[in-house]
């Protein structure tokens, strides 16, 4: 069962302790919604559309940003704080150029993603193991909806982007999980450096 912050039974309790809650990475909270909302599998999701049906939840909250929410790998940035830009091309040979980003931990990122191809592709963020899960969801729902602050879904021949304050160190991924892209090895690393 997913759990979702304030809903009934989210949390588990021991006699005589405090409900622990738990928060589900954002993808599942969004493909929780998407499953209750639209029903599984029901509307399939025009190019036009891309993956825009289900909306970030609220949650802890950047400095200036609506609905920021708090990720292992980060949380939304405001715009005028990015310190620099890195622009990053995908395309139909299921690459993203460059495949490798280090970035300081506490700097705010510009990700400026164009799609070379001419098909559809994503750029999105998170652990290997979040992203392995929401790839095998996509396999299984293709038109299954998702929008977060950590991914971007571009058009061909068009630009999109995403503004992102790693403050976490580590090792995280992206990738493009448009139906089967993912396993293909359409995937990055990006390096958070600690301060």
């Amino acid at each position: 069962m997913i759990g979702q912050r304030g809903a009934p039974g989210a949390g588990r309790s021991v006699a005589g302790s405090r409900p622990v809650r738990t928060e589900p990475a954002p993808w599942r909270r969004a493909a929780a919604q998407a499953v209750l909302v639209l029903g599984i599998g029901s509307a399939p999701v025009s190019p036009a559309q891309g993956h825009g049906g289900v909306g970030p939840s609220p949650g802890p909250s950047a400095p200036g940003v609506t609905g920021a929410e708090q990720t292992p790998w980060g949380i939304a940035g405001r715009p005028g704080a990015a310190t620099r830009t890195i622009h990053v091309t995908m395309g139909d040979d299921l690459r993203f150029r460059p495949d490798r980003i280090q970035v300081r931990e506490g700097e705010t990122v510009r990700l400026r993603v164009r799609n070379a191809g001419k098909g559809q592709h994503e750029l999105v963020m998170g652990s290997r193991r979040d992203l392995d899960e929401h790839a095998q969801l996509m396999l299984k729902f293709p038109g299954m909806s998702h929008d977060e602050a950590h991914m971007v879904h571009v058009a061909p021949g068009r630009t999109g982007e995403i503004v992102w304050t790693f403050n976490r160190p580590g090792e995280f991924v992206y990738g493009c999980l448009v139906g089967g892209h993912f396993q293909a090895g359409m995937a990055g690393r990006i390096q958070v450096i600690p301060r």
